[in-house]
């Protein structure tokens, strides 16, 4: 199955069910489920990103956040550079649905997308 390596809190945000599109400068014709890896390190802007969601979408993240491995599953439907959604901010947006969070896998991540060994 193919991953797609995300820094947190992004990717807390997206297997939560919060975030519905993942913001990248490259696009994808990939559509289909893929796996969330969450990057080794957090966004540098963490604390900046924190207190942006809780002010703009009432959303506390947590304080621990796994990193460094699988946290979760979504399906990408459609890649976009124009969306409605209050989390894009483009040029290019993979439209995601069926988000779910699943038990964490420590699993080294790779730029773009990657194959993850069963």
């Amino acid at each position: 199955m193919r991953a797609l390596s995300i820094r947190q809190p992004w990717a807390w945000l997206i297997v939560a069910g919060h975030k519905d599109v993942e913001n990248r400068t490259w696009p994808t014709r990939f559509r289909g489920a893929v796996l969330i890896h969450a990057g080794q390190r957090p966004d540098p802007r963490l604390a900046e990103i924190r207190a942006r969601v809780l002010a703009e979408f009432h959303i506390e993240i947590p304080e621990h956040l796994d990193l460094g491995g699988i946290v979760g599953q979504a399906e990408i439907t459609d890649c976009v550079q124009r969306c409605p959604s209050a989390w894009f901010e483009g040029p290019y947006g993979f439209v995601l649905r069926n988000a779910k969070a699943l038990a964490f896998r420590p699993l080294k991540g790779k730029l773009s997308f990657f194959t993850v060994p069963d």
